[in-house]
């Protein structure tokens, strides 16, 4: 992949590690949040199509990557806008791009809601007020498994198993950023085994809607064809609950259509945001 600067900020007491691909002069800014159980480098194949018309961030949210853990698994929605602002406010954002992805998409639209004067445009990734419990319960089970395996390659068979839209190539780069070895040479993930355990399943997770109605700014729904998250009913209501809301569904992607459609994820992106179709 492309050379990107590993940076952080502090935001309370933890740091937030996030990768800064670049500020080419005069452009403007674009913050990428990822979905839960992932990290900033979920966003690797986007950033790359983007860097040369944006400068683009994206963040490690808390307890993931190689951001810092809370220390009490304090990962509500309420202390991701608090760190997020705290990001916003560090890296000195004005109006940019916010894109997000299931968890990041859930944060980018309540982000958005409340900081309407901050959001050039908003891209929200197979995520919304309404999803299926089908995708939920799947992705729960997935993340339910043994945190910790022998080998790095039993994670990528475990994932490849999971999604087989990827190849097992693209798995294999995309998990020697998400998996750390251990002392005993067994490998496990990166993120907060807590995340999605305790915060997630104590308290139901707030209701969407009213911060969807709320949102003013031009915004690109992306859902994938073979999403078992997201509807296509649900995501057309979602589309006609907005003022300015573009609908695109992307064929041969399922809930994660970064990585399982890459280049159709930034070409639709690229679309909506008026650049040509490709872009490195």
């Amino acid at each position: 992949m492309a050379a990107f600067q590993d940076s952080s900020v502090t935001v309370g007491r933890l740091r937030l590690h996030y990768l800064d691909w670049g500020a080419p002069k005069g452009k403007p800014d674009m913050l990428l949040l990822h979905g839960g159980g992932q990290d900033a480098h979920s966003w690797d194949e986007f950033s790359l199509a983007m860097r040369k018309d944006y400068h683009v961030m994206a963040l490690d949210q808390r307890g993931h990557g190689d951001s810092d853990w809370s220390k009490g698994a304090i990962y509500t929605t309420r202390a991701h806008m608090g760190d997020i602002g705290g990001f916003v406010q560090q890296a000195g954002l004005r109006r940019f791009v916010l894109a997000g992805l299931s968890m990041g998409g859930r944060n980018a639209l309540t982000y958005a809601a409340l900081h309407p004067e901050q959001i050039e445009r908003l891209v929200v990734v197979d995520i919304g007020p309404e999803t299926m419990q089908r995708g939920g319960k799947a992705i729960q089970s997935f993340r339910r498994k043994a945190d910790i395996l022998s080998t790095f390659d039993a994670f990528i068979e475990r994932a490849h198993e999971f999604n087989p839209r990827r190849s097992v190539e693209q798995l294999r780069e995309r998990l020697r950023w998400h998996l750390r070895q251990l002392p005993d040479g067994r490998w496990t993930w990166k993120n907060d085994p807590r995340y999605g355990r305790r915060g997630r399943e104590a308290k139901p997770q707030p209701d969407l809607w009213p911060a969807v109605r709320k949102i003013g700014a031009p915004t690109l729904l992306v859902r994938g064809m073979e999403s078992d998250v997201l509807a296509g009913d649900a995501a057309r209501r979602m589309q006609q609950a907005m003022r300015q809301c573009a609908l695109v569904e992307i064929a041969g992607a399922g809930h994660t259509v970064p990585g399982d459609r890459p280049e159709a994820f930034a070409a639709a992106v690229r679309e909506f945001l008026g650049l040509p179709a490709k872009g490195r």
